[in-house]
């Protein structure tokens, strides 16, 4: 009697698909199936009523990395030019060793004020102020655009400007300006300060100078910095010439 051959596979267990084939065939093992698609409906891009979203989302997000590199870009370019401008300052400052000139006030004469009378004044100010540059190898450009006030109390009294000029370095330069105001009403109570002031001799002004400068180092300059100089004077009478009774300046500079 010849023998049963079973496939590859194992043989099921006698009796576990007795009830469902009775006559003795096994279940088919699962197969595969190819489904032909027409090509024309394959797509490689989106649907067209896809197609203009998926360009805006593109597009969209490729302007946003773009915009992100630039603001990364320009955030490593202003680092990189800070710290190029410290280490040029750092260097200039230990090979020049630059101070900052001194000022003083060396002549101050009034005339134009008449405290007996209610009327408009017209004052007007001879100023002398000496420029002390100590700098070994610094030299100062004063240049236009200046202005010179004299205050009395809050009171604007004249205006002027100082002349252009360069200040070599180790020099001393005395600058000579004319101030003048018109038609400047003084209160009584300014007049009758004044006049107390007058009686005893010290009569007390603020001079305010406002320069602006360039430095030159070596045979460099820089861009304009703004120097700004604030005297309190005071004379013994309002009418020339005048002895300068007390005086002290302080400035303050403005880089940028």
């Amino acid at each position: 009697m010849a023998e049963r051959v079973y496939p590859a596979d194992s043989p099921p267990v006698s009796g576990q698909f007795s009830d469902t084939f009775s006559s003795g065939e096994y279940p088919r093992k699962p197969a595969t199936y190819v489904i032909h698609v027409p090509k024309d409906q394959i797509y490689h891009v989106p649907p067209p009523e896809n197609a203009h979203r998926f360009q805006h989302l593109s597009q969209k997000k490729a302007h946003r990395s773009r915009s992100r590199c630039c603001f990364c870009s320009l955030l490593a370019a202003i680092f990189i030019l800070i710290v190029l401008a410290g280490i040029s300052l750092a260097v200039i400052y230990l090979v020049f060793r630059p101070e900052a000139p001194k000022y003083s006030v060396e002549g101050f004469s009034v005339s134009g004020i008449n405290l007996l009378s209610p009327s408009p004044n017209s004052p007007k100010f001879n100023v002398t102020v000496m420029s002390r540059n100590g700098n070994g190898k610094v030299g100062i450009y004063y240049e236009k655009g200046s202005r010179v006030d004299v205050f009395y109390e809050d009171v604007d009294l004249c205006n002027g400007a100082l002349p252009v000029f360069y200040q070599p370095a180790k020099n001393v330069t005395m600058v000579k300006t004319v101030l003048t105001g018109s038609k400047i009403q003084l209160t009584s109570g300014i007049r009758k300060e004044m006049r107390n002031d007058l009686s005893n001799k010290i009569l007390p002004f603020k001079l305010k100078i406002r320069a602006p400068v360039k430095i030159k180092i070596g045979s460099a300059k820089t861009w304009t910095i703004t120097v700004n100089v604030n005297c309190d004077v005071a004379v013994d009478t309002l009418t020339a010439p005048s002895r300068i009774v007390s005086s002290k300046c302080s400035h303050d500079v403005d880089l940028w």
